[in-house]
């Protein structure tokens, strides 16, 4: 039994806008999702999206914006918890 090794295909590029999922931001990025997360924990990279239980994204305008800088990057305020996605009625 002959086994066959498909390779993922790299994407070449991020889109500017949306949202991606780990597996999409990942070839990107220098370092592991646990790295990652910590960072993000700390503030100093994108503060995720949790669609669900199963499903988190990053914006990727953000992600851009620490890509260009990743040393000097700095989210609004650091985020200890991953962001909620709500489906309660916008205000107003």
């Amino acid at each position: 039994m002959a086994t066959t090794t498909e390779k993922k295909a790299t994407p070449e590029a991020l889109p500017l806008v949306g949202q991606s999922r780990w597996h999409q931001i990942e070839p990107f990025l220098p370092f592991s999702r646990e790295t990652w997360r910590k960072l993000c924990r700390d503030g100093k990279a994108p503060t995720p999206t949790r669609l669900s239980e199963r499903c988190t994204v990053w914006n990727n305008t953000e992600i851009h914006r620490w890509l260009a800088d990743p040393l000097h990057y700095r989210t609004e305020e650091p985020c200890a918890q991953i962001t909620k996605r709500t489906n309660a009625p916008h205000p107003g």
